[in-house]
């Protein structure tokens, strides 16, 4: 356990750091399991409106420092080609 006054403090603004990280992040994740859900039913047109709503969650992580430039971009990246896939076959099927 810390002793001096600084490492006291440091240890309390850590702790509500390390709280309002996982927030962020529960919610992030929550958020892209509404866009896997609803590709998993086939519902392309919930699945993109779950994106619209998921992208400024995780790039609002990302300026809030919870995630990586790089994770942020690869978490985006991957659930738009997940949806974008989606649309696809449902416009190649209704051809």
């Amino acid at each position: 356990m810390a002793t001096h006054l600084s490492a006291i403090k440091r240890a309390r603004q850590n702790e509500k750091r390390r709280l309002r990280n996982l927030q962020v992040k529960s919610t992030v994740k929550s958020s892209i399991k509404k866009v896997r859900s609803a590709i998993e039913k086939k519902d392309a047109e919930g699945a993109q409106k779950a994106l619209l709503k998921t992208i400024p969650l995780i790039q609002k992580a990302h300026s809030k420092g919870v995630f990586h430039k790089n994770t942020s971009a690869r978490k985006i990246s991957r659930l738009t080609l997940e949806v974008n896939a989606l649309s696809a076959k449902r416009t190649a099927h209704s051809t």
